[in-house]
């Protein structure tokens, strides 16, 4: 993908506690390696879509790196095996980024004739305003996280729809301000018939991130972050959401269920 480079990111910071949890239930090498195959096939979601055919499908993080043992290694070949199927990329008129990090908004452009060109032509980024702004300036530690390269063809193309809040983006589509990761990062909130579902970004990555004590290394305001998880968890509890978690390999969509001060997640399917 654009911008990525030769450039590594560093799992152990966001995925340590995750590994040895699952360490701890395998006896050996080859058994964790087998939970791993087990739970990246049990997650992956390409031969649904295909075969459902949704109105709507949400796809996380374009550039990212699959669970170990899924049919694509990276998140964005999903996509090519979806537009290979008859989606033309020129028919998608909204795309929605929690924040604009290079694992989340890499898949933005790509590289065509020796060219940066936006993946979707036609379509709208919906991103808040201050997440735009810090990624311009490069705020924060992080600095190689945000990547200019992958920004200046959305400018050529004025596709950026800045936010201010929670304003809806399309019917049954809002953001739902979670500051923490970063300063204007948002979850997206998608209303169904039965149900809601937030797509939650890099507030809570992993169920191992559910804890009020558990974050990233790479959120640049943990405190703020634990506050902005607490809403959002509490706000799902209280109306039998459903929360989609980015980075997780074993149960990506769970239930929030009250327990004692704090709250557990419960796995839960997505239904249609």
């Amino acid at each position: 993908m654009p911008g990525l480079g030769a450039r590594k990111l560093d799992r152990k910071a966001l995925m340590e506690y995750a590994l040895k949890v699952l360490a701890s239930r395998a006896h050996s090498t080859a058994e964790l390696r087998e939970k791993l195959v087990r739970r990246a096939q049990d997650s992956a979601d390409t031969d649904a879509v295909l075969a459902r055919r949704p109105q709507l499908a949400l796809v996380d993080d374009l550039a990212h790196t699959n669970a170990f043992g899924s049919r694509h290694t990276k998140r964005f070949l999903d996509v090519e095996e979806l537009l290979a199927a008859g989606i033309d990329p020129a028919t998608i008129t909204d795309v929605v980024v929690t924040h604009l990090h290079f694992d989340h908004a890499g898949g933005l452009t790509h590289l065509a004739d020796g060219q940066v060109r936006p993946t979707f032509p036609h379509a709208r980024v919906h991103v808040q305003r201050q997440e735009l702004a810090d990624a311009r300036r490069n705020f924060g530690v992080m600095t190689a996280t945000y990547r200019e390269e992958n920004f200046h063809p959305l400018d050529a193309a004025d596709a950026w729809h800045l936010l201010d809040g929670e304003t809806e983006i399309v019917p049954g589509v809002r953001p739902r301000l979670t500051p923490g990761h970063t300063r204007g990062h948002h979850s997206i909130v998608v209303t169904g018939r039965d149900r809601t579902l937030v797509y939650g970004g890099d507030l809570l990555p992993t169920r191992h991130h559910a804890g009020a004590a558990y974050n990233m290394s790479y959120d640049l305001y943990p405190l703020e972050n634990r506050a902005s998880k607490q809403k959002l968890l509490a706000w799902l509890a209280g109306c039998d959401g459903l929360l989609a978690l980015d980075h997780e390999i074993d149960t990506p969509v769970v239930a929030v269920r009250p327990d004692g001060d704090w709250f557990r997640l419960e796995p839960a399917a997505a239904t249609g």
